[in-house]
Parts: structure tokens; sequence; C-alpha cells
């Protein structure tokens, strides 16, 4: 099960993997996967969630987690754009977005908030056996050098890249307080226009944000988007089509 609205990453491996993603809709304030809407969707043959954690706030992870268990499917977190988020549980303890479900990924592309200079990624897990089995299949499947015990890829984080992120991870919580500190100041601008909807911040998720989103009321969206590009005031559309009505998935 994969949200719909999304980037393409997060569906187009499971068609790599030659299985079916299952695309669900997201909450309208979020534009995240709740534990009503997986609830709602789950079926007997779902094997996984991927929970994405857009724009800069987690998903609504501890019902999914619970739903989870119960359902016994894995939980494979979507961190791409929300590394340095706390969750927030309902007893009132914390843990980094990533580290809650069976399996975390991240992407550590120029323009995320922890990015170095050009491609690379991680997977985080709590289990010794998956991650060495992880590490070999980046390395195209080896345990010892030129002994192959799977089938692999080069997935390895070059040298270059790794000093880079070595540098930026210890000014992440910073970079994420200013990135913060910015979106209050857009906050206290946007909210005194009728026109604008400003981002929603769930109680349970901290906000790191990745995007700063505005809703545009009354469906004049593009022709702002147009208003400001005769500015030269760079915006985007996150994202266009969904999934679900993408050709690939046709």
């Amino acid at each position: 099960m994969v949200p719909a609205f999304t980037y393409v990453a997060t569906a187009e491996v499971i068609g790599l993997l030659q299985l079916q993603p299952v695309m669900v809709d997201v909450d309208p304030h979020t534009f995240n996967l709740t534990k009503d809407i997986v609830e709602e969707n789950l079926q007997p043959d779902i094997k996984a969630i991927v929970p994405v954690h857009l724009y800069g706030q987690c998903a609504e992870m501890e019902g999914i987690m619970q739903l989870a268990k119960e359902y016994g499917c894995k939980v494979v977190e979507d961190d791409a754009q929300a590394i340095g988020a706390d969750y927030i549980f309902s007893d009132g303890s914390k843990k980094k977005s990533g580290v809650i479900g069976d399996i975390g990924c991240t992407s550590f592309y120029p323009s995320k908030n922890l990015g170095a200079y050009g491609d690379g990624g991680a997977i985080f897990c709590d289990d010794e056996v998956l991650g060495e089995k992880i590490r070999m299949i980046a390395n195209h499947g080896q345990s010892v050098r030129y002994y192959h015990d799977l089938i692999g890829c080069n997935s390895r984080l070059d040298a270059i890249q790794a000093a880079i992120l070595d540098i930026k991870l210890a000014q992440l919580d910073d970079y994420c307080h200013r990135r913060r500190s910015v979106a209050d100041a857009y906050d206290a601008a946007f909210t005194q226009v009728d026109a604008l909807v400003t981002p929603y911040r769930a109680p349970y998720s901290t906000h790191v944000f990745h995007q700063y989103t505005l809703k545009v009321k009354d469906g004049r969206r593009d022709e702002l988007k147009d208003y400001l590009q005769g500015k030269e005031i760079p915006s985007m559309i996150y994202y266009p089509v969904p999934l679900n009505k993408q050709k690939a998935f046709a």
C-alpha cells in the first residue's frame, strides 16, 4: 500500500520488483496516510504499508504500526522529505522519522534537507540479519569481495558524498530549526490572505518543511503560479499528477 500522492520513486520500486502497488488517497490536511485511511484500504494480500512523510512531517505512524502488527504487514517508511522530524507518540515519547517502521528509507539528493552534492540515499533498520542483507545487495550481493551470495546492484555511496554528509549531519537539527522559523514567518504573512491555506502541522509530528506548501482556494492555483513566474518568483506544483493517473501505472 502506497499513497497515490507522492513522488514516483515510492511506487516505482514496487513495480520494478514486479509487484502491484495498491494506491490510496491521502489525508487532505497533512497529505499523508492516516490510521483510518490504511484501515479502510487494507486487503488480505497486502504485504507492506509504505507511509510517506511528505513535505516534512510524519504520517500517523503510531496507528499505522498498530494496524501493521494486527494484519501481519511490514512497514517501510519513505523518509526522503522528513529526515530530522520527531514523531510524538500518545504517551509523550518521541522517535525520529525513518526509524519507527521495519525499514526506513531516505534520500540525499542535493535539494533534500540533508543533501549531498550528488545522488545518494540510506536505509535504516533494527535487524542485524536484514541490515547485512541490505548492505550486500547494495554492493553487488557480495559477502566477501568477489564472492556473490545474492543478486545485487551498485548502490554504494561514494566517499566524497559521505564526507559531505558527515559534516552536514551535525548541523541538521539547527538547519531544521531555521526552516521552521522561516515557515513561521510565511505563516504569519499568508494567514492574512483569504485565498491561501497555510500548511497544517499535525500534533503528533514536528515539521522540518522540506517544502512549504500552500493550498490555493477557488481553483486559482495555476493563475497564482503564472503571476509569480511573471515576477520571477520561483514556485512549483508538488505534485501535478497523482500516481494512479500516471501512464506508467495505467
